[in-house]
């Protein structure tokens, strides 16, 4: 049965599910930031990407272990997770592979997410370890949504609020096959020019997911005209994900990701896709993103 896992630092609150290690709540001087689910929209907050981001085609992949069977981001988020350290500012959760998840992903791993708060930010990080004797492929990212407006802005609107980079960049964004979920690289739409700024709207979504590719200083900002918010800061993350769901949804999901789901140009080899981490036995990696809240 799944265990609600608060922990905090001064006016920063975060309360993580021990079902998919899903954060459910971060608060700043007890206001909301994360979004609360709601089937409506979106029944998930912050669901947790291992051992990929968005779809394989599919949802099959051959590996070199053999064939690979999943959903939309992967299996971690669908398992219960062990608590394995807890401080007052601190917990670290933990998935081992099973038979199960070996069913569906033939490889030995140990994925640890710990979450650590600050008195101004909340630490994500994912820690792989490869348990086995093959070599381990796999992405991991993060998938938190945040409030829109942001709490205590409640006069403000969606279309008030807008991406701040750190500095003027171009960029056009690839397109998403709306029906396979699969990205077409060579299709693109123009989302910046020469500028630090892109407003938001709800039909900005309408294409689905924004993936933006070496965002400049690897963060970003999501922020109203109060200049109240949220910052994510990003290093070790080529990848970002914005995204809002259907039926103008109050939210938008600031998304970092070491890789994406398949290319319309890629093969439907896992250790092909575009971003693949690879350790060898007994290896561990870690990532961690920033959630500062404004």
């Amino acid at each position: 049965m799944s265990e609600l896992i608060t922990v905090g630092a001064n006016a920063l609150q975060a309360s993580v599910d021990t079902a998919g290690a899903q954060l459910m709540s971060l608060k700043k001087d007890g206001k909301e930031y994360l979004w609360q689910r709601d089937p409506k929209w979106w029944p998930r907050c912050a669901p947790v990407l291992f051992p990929i981001v968005g779809n394989i085609r599919n949802d099959e992949a051959d590996s070199a272990q053999g064939k690979i069977r999943f959903g939309r981001h992967g299996l971690a988020r669908n398992y219960e997770f062990e608590v394995t350290k807890k401080t007052d500012d601190l917990v670290t959760l933990s998935l081992s592979s099973t038979e199960d998840t070996r069913s569906k992903f033939p490889y030995d791993f140990r994925l640890d997410m710990t979450y650590a708060a600050t008195d101004d930010a909340l630490e994500q990080r994912f820690t792989v370890t490869n348990t086995g004797d093959v070599t381990l492929p796999f992405v991991v990212g993060g998938h938190p949504a945040f409030n829109v407006p942001a709490p205590g802005c409640e006069d403000e609107d969606f279309g008030d609020y807008a991406l701040r980079f750190a500095e003027p960049w171009t960029y056009a964004s690839p397109t998403i096959n709306t029906t396979t979920g699969l990205i077409d690289y060579q299709t693109r739409f123009s989302l910046l020019e020469d500028s630090d700024t892109l407003p938001v709207s709800h039909r900005l979504f309408d294409v689905d997911t924004l993936i933006f590719e070496d965002v400049p200083q690897r963060t970003v900002s999501l922020v109203g005209p109060s200049g109240h918010g949220m910052q994510v800061d990003f290093e070790g993350f080529d990848y970002l994900g914005v995204w809002s769901a259907a039926n103008d949804a109050p939210f938008i999901a600031l998304e970092p990701w070491r890789g994406t789901a398949t290319g319309t140009d890629e093969d439907d080899t896992f250790e092909h896709k575009r971003g693949m981490d690879f350790l060898e036995p007994g290896e561990t990696a870690e990532y961690a993103f920033y959630m500062r809240p404004l």
